[in-house]
């Protein structure tokens, strides 16, 4: 007869932890700690644009304050420049010239321009005449499209929008002011002609259903500047705007769109409109000279301004979306150029070039820039350096 057997115990045997495993989630956690901690202290320069310029630019060679090899443009630091995404658009009154960032050339061509202009919205960018017959469109690495005016009409300004669709502004016989729209395949689409008031400037809205002009004419206060929207789809014979407000008595001298609206600087202030052509917010200079200023941030203007003409003296004011100064930081030494691109704002001195955010943080700065005597920001936190025949590019670390 066999002997019973103790009854088996059911409970499972608990395993000691793995002290591999409890050490790996320890640094797993302490790592994840470090790492918030990071970010927080150093916010300002850990963002997206870290990473974006680590995957552009890392097979670029840069010495140790992180500028590229310089290449020749061709042209003098007195020609007209412009950041086109990550090229270089430049124009000169025998050529234009496009680059890329590094220096490879794109395009390089022969053009009779008197007074060339050259501006850029996107991956899209121009070139014109002032006062000629003359505009070249491009698009990342090529021309894409070229006017000459019929004889009599005359180049008064021209802007390209992020989609490519382009608005010509021009002086023609029998109007005080004629602006055509040409869309993405430029086609003309609209052709308004007016004859109460002069057009000085004009760009389709972003939305590419609407365009945007300011005006000049006589109002009982003396000459007004005004800003006025027109949807697309109208006939030429239907000339009255859809909305409009007046900019008072400055003189623009440039116009750009943000998510925020239409930014009109002038002489003497700067004025905002919003989408639906209402006047949302305005700055005075009070009086101060406008030495240097860049529309060209995200939902902010940047403006130089100072209580004489001459000398070093100045301030640095930051104007937001409600017209509002922000912030501003006084300068005692010369500005040779001030660019504004995304949330940053790039100002080249003598000596350096430092970068900004919006708020007036400073970003990156860099000295030893070879003569730099304009710059170029860009959203992505570069910047390109513009001597008298050379250009490279900067890449903050």
């Amino acid at each position: 007869m066999r002997d019973k057997q103790p009854p088996a115990d059911d409970k499972p045997v608990r395993k000691k932890p793995n002290i591999f495993v409890r050490l790996l989630a320890f640094l797993v956690t302490l790592a994840l700690m470090f790492g918030a901690v990071t970010l927080v202290v150093y916010r300002d320069k850990l963002n997206f644009d870290v990473f974006r310029r680590w995957f552009t630019y890392r097979s670029l060679e840069r010495n140790d304050s992180g500028q590229a090899q310089s290449f020749v443009h061709g042209g003098e630091v007195y020609d007209r420049f412009a950041a086109v995404g990550e090229n270089l658009l430049t124009a000169s009154s025998t050529s234009y010239r496009l680059f890329s960032g590094s220096g490879v050339k794109y395009v390089d061509e022969q053009a009779a321009l008197e007074n060339p202009v050259v501006s850029s919205a996107g991956n899209y960018g121009l070139v014109y005449d002032a006062g000629g017959r003359s505009l070249f469109v491009f698009k990342n690495k090529e021309e894409i499209f070229s006017l000459t005016l019929d004889a009599g009409k005359t180049l008064l300004s021209a802007r390209v929008n992020p989609s490519g669709w382009l608005a010509v502004t021009t002086q023609a016989t029998g109007y005080k002011g004629s602006v055509t729209v040409y869309n993405a395949d430029y086609a003309p689409v609209l052709r308004l002609n007016l004859s109460s008031s002069f057009i000085m400037d004009a760009v389709v809205t972003a939305d590419n259903k609407s365009l945007a002009t300011i005006t000049i004419g006589q109002g009982d206060a003396g000459f007004q500047s005004r800003f006025s929207l027109y949807a697309l789809d109208r006939t030429e014979e239907q000339t009255e705007a859809d909305a409009s407000c007046l900019l008072g008595s400055m003189v623009v001298l440039d116009f750009q769109e943000s998510s925020a609206g239409f930014w009109a600087l002038g002489d003497s202030g700067v004025a905002l409109a919003g989408k639906d052509g209402a006047l949302t917010g305005s700055y005075d200079f009070g009086g101060r000279y406008l030495k240097e200023f860049s529309l060209g941030g995200d939902d902010f203007a940047v403006a130089l301004l100072g209580k004489y003409r001459a000398g070093t003296l100045s301030d640095l004011v930051v104007i937001d979306d409600t017209g509002t100064a922000g912030v501003s930081m006084p300068m005692n030494e010369q500005v040779l150029s001030l660019s504004a691109a995304g949330r940053y704002i790039a100002v080249l001195t003598a000596d350096r070039l430092d970068i900004y955010t919006s708020d007036m943080t400073l970003y990156s700065s860099v000295a030893g820039i070879q003569g730099a005597r304009k710059v170029l920001m860009r959203s992505d936190g570069t910047a390109l350096l513009i001597a008298s025949d050379t250009a490279r590019l900067y890449v903050p670390n």
